[in-house]
């Protein structure tokens, strides 16, 4: 039985973009659902065609007019990174006819090489578009509702979250599969993503030798998640040298898997800390590497703070980047060690984000987001302190107490 379909905020940016370039590019992990929404928006137009499978990308790269003779648009080229070389002869025939939009809708799974490849052969030719596993709004049916600063009202998601019905939707994670088919087993589904697509995608851009050092790696950058990323550390600590883990990183990165979060720099009295920190762009992959399987166990545990603020973190750049933004997301912390866990910069204006693991929040927890505004003052707009309860208070000091669920 198929799959109920979960409305995405991308689709009318989607639907712009198609009418307004002759190929759009959209990419993302691997299962956050790229494949089902361009069906399902441009299906009955389009042809589709994966290139993944080796005989179809041998074809592609052998005969590569030849092929899209055969393949004529408007169609959609799935995992459009395994035959790079077809997009000269796209741009060949989008060139044709400069005034056809909406010809070639490309899909791919590995950031860095397919922007660089697009720069190469489509610039100018092509929209790029993200999409990341599923935001909380999409979940809960309100895909377009706005970020709690961009209005007065509420966000129109779900406002009453039980701690355990939190914990469990954390353990289990936001990819299209898993929300949809509410009884398939989580754990199982990442173990197999993890070794089916990321151990792939590592052999596919980086030579690895020991893919079991790699899966170390993983388990232990997700118990740094949330941290400043000392990389020498990690290297020390897995036996890898830090070019190896630099690499790696990378290959996340690239694929979608983590977000490196930067600092935020301003002409500060204080000296700021330049070290990034490390997310992982899915909370259900972040547990299941930390080997977490028990909602109370994942909430009290030492992981709790950096699940909580990874799931604030992943909401906010998946509603931005659904609605086709890209989102300016930083962190703040100065050498003695004051911090404010996420700022969002937009129209000019800094919007300070504290993440607490305590349902009952107190106006001292807003302390970093106090220093922030002694610094930067009139740049930085009403900050929030976003905690797992069901409290939605001021705090003074224009800071507003807001339950992840009106995240």
């Amino acid at each position: 039985m198929s799959n109920k379909y979960i409305e995405r905020a991308l689709e009318p940016v989607l639907q712009r973009a198609a009418r307004e370039f002759p190929a759009v590019v959209l990419t993302g992990p691997r299962q956050s659902g790229k494949t089902t929404l361009l069906k399902h928006l441009f299906g009955r137009k389009c042809r589709y065609v994966s290139l993944e499978p080796p005989d179809i990308r041998l074809a592609a790269e052998g005969d590569p007019r030849g092929f899209l003779d055969m393949h004529t648009s408007p169609v959609i080229f799935d995992e459009v990174q395994y035959a790079p070389s077809l997009l000269p002869y796209i741009k060949e025939r989008i060139d044709a006819v400069r005034t056809h939009k909406g010809q070639y809708l490309l899909t791919g799974s590995q950031n860095l090489l397919l922007i660089e490849r697009i720069t190469e052969s489509l610039a100018g030719r092509a929209a790029m578009l993200k999409l990341l596993p599923l935001s909380r709004r999409e979940i809960t049916g309100h895909p377009h509702a706005p970020l709690p600063w961009e209005t007065k009202k509420a966000s129109g998601t779900e406002t009453e979250l039980t701690s355990s019905k939190l914990w469990r939707m954390f353990l289990r994670g936001n990819y299209p599969e898993l929300v949809s088919q509410p009884k398939r087993d989580a754990a199982l589904w990442h173990a197999s993503y993890v070794q089916t697509y990321l151990e792939r995608d590592v052999r596919m851009l980086r030579q690895v030798g020991d893919l079991s050092q790699f899966q170390r790696f993983l388990r232990a950058l997700a118990a740094r998640s949330a941290q400043l990323l000392n990389i020498t550390d990690l290297a020390r600590d897995i036996g890898v040298s830090v070019n190896t883990a630099k690499a790696w990183l990378s290959v996340l990165e690239a694929t979608f898997q983590v977000i490196v979060l930067r600092p935020y720099f301003a002409n500060l009295s204080k000296r700021l800390i330049k070290t990034p920190k490390v997310y992982f762009t899915d909370v259900g992959t972040l547990c299941y590497l930390a080997g977490l399987k028990d909602p109370a166990h994942a909430a009290a545990g030492p992981m709790g703070g950096a699940i909580m603020e990874t799931a604030v973190l992943v909401e906010i750049v998946k509603t931005l980047l659904h609605r086709g933004d890209e989102p300016q997301v930083y962190f703040w912390r100065t050498a003695t060690g004051t911090e404010v866990d996420i700022l969002v910069e937009q129209e000019g204006k800094l919007i300070p984000i504290e993440v607490k693991l305590s349902g009952t929040p107190k106006p001292a927890m807003a302390a970093g987001i106090r220093s922030l505004r002694e610094d930067l003052r009139e740049k930085v707009a009403p900050g929030y302190l976003v905690h797992p309860g069901t409290v939605h208070l001021p705090l003074g000091g224009k800071v507003t107490a807001l339950p992840f669920a009106e995240m």
